[in-house]
């Protein structure tokens, strides 16, 4: 019977700096705060989901180092099952993260090292695992070919697939019709539709367009908007779950896939599946850092029925 997420991504360490702005090329300024912990799209969105209450299993390449070490420390503590290879010759990859220490906006760059390699020979290794899973999600962190193909697998397994087009890179258009669920952000989806989401219209206009690509459902997020849950026959729009100051956006998008996935592996219909993770995302803000901010289980549920007594 098949059961949870599996998701194929990869994990980088986060090198986190707060500043009141990013330097100039050739500046150098002082900074006013410092971190450095587990990261990765499909990294965070394992944590996130297992956090929020699924059996998660995450496919990944590490390097055999002290960032490889962290991840797979990472991994016990959440409760996720990690299939991932270690590489003596390659490192582990990093993130440079830039967050304004006043309104908590960031800035990102991405080396994947180790998990860079990543590719369809791998993604056939962990075919056994995406199969058995409920649920499979993925990025575009890795290479896009290991994502369309570990996308076929679980769609040929009748598995639900997610697909966050993050970061913005191009990929095959034979991946749209792979996808159950395509969940951009609103700067991604304005990239695949070439058009900008300025307000709900806008992005039920773009909803449209990646259903005639092929997708079943268009999962648009739109940060302090909330979310837009696009099929060819309901669009909903789900707002934001606040539970508190904002102060660190870079995990929001993770969170929420994390937290949807948990929700739709669970058995919660589709637009409950939302809330959950507008809910799980809306914790995630609240607190420094990505992985280290994904909330539990009993929070998210805690922060839901507050709202429903509101």
């Amino acid at each position: 019977m098949k059961a949870g997420v599996s998701i194929l991504g990869i994990f980088v360490a986060d090198t986190a700096y707060l500043a009141r702005r990013m330097p100039d090329v050739g500046e150098t300024i002082t900074g006013t705060g410092f971190s450095v912990g587990p990261g990765g799209k499909g990294s965070n969105q394992a944590v996130a989901a297992a956090r929020a209450g699924a059996d998660v299993s995450f496919i990944s390449k590490i390097g055999r180092d002290t960032f490889g070490d962290m991840a797979l420390k990472t991994y016990a503590d959440a409760g996720v099952r990690p299939k991932v290879v270690q590489m003596d010759d390659m490192p582990t990859g990093a993130a440079f993260i830039y967050v304004n220490d006043q309104n908590g906006d960031n800035a990102i760059i991405v080396y994947p090292g180790a998990a860079g390699t990543i590719d369809v020979a791998d993604v056939e290794a962990a075919r056994e695992t995406i199969e058995q899973s409920s649920v499979f999600v993925t990025q575009l962190e890795q290479p896009a070919e290991a994502a369309q193909r570990a996308l076929e697998i679980a769609r040929a397994a009748g598995v639900t697939t997610v697909f966050n087009p993050a970061p913005a890179e191009s990929f095959p258009e034979a991946i749209y019709p792979l996808c159950d669920y395509i969940v951009p952000n609103e700067t991604e989806a304005a990239a695949l539709v070439g058009f900008a989401l300025d307000t709900l219209d806008d992005a039920r206009r773009a909803g449209d367009v990646l259903l005639s690509k092929g997708v079943k459902t268009a999962l648009i997020t739109l940060g302090g908007r909330g979310v837009l849950y696009h099929t060819g026959d309901q669009s909903v729009h789900v707002p934001a779950i606040a539970s508190g100051t904002v102060i660190d956006t870079t995990g929001a998008g993770d969170a929420f896939v994390g937290g949807f996935t948990a929700a739709l592996s669970r058995g919660f219909d589709p637009v409950a599946a939302v809330r959950f993770g507008c809910a799980t995302a809306g914790i995630a803000v609240t607190r420094r850092g990505t992985a280290p901010a994904m909330p539990r289980l009993e929070e998210v549920e805690a922060l839901l029925r507050q709202g429903v007594e509101e």
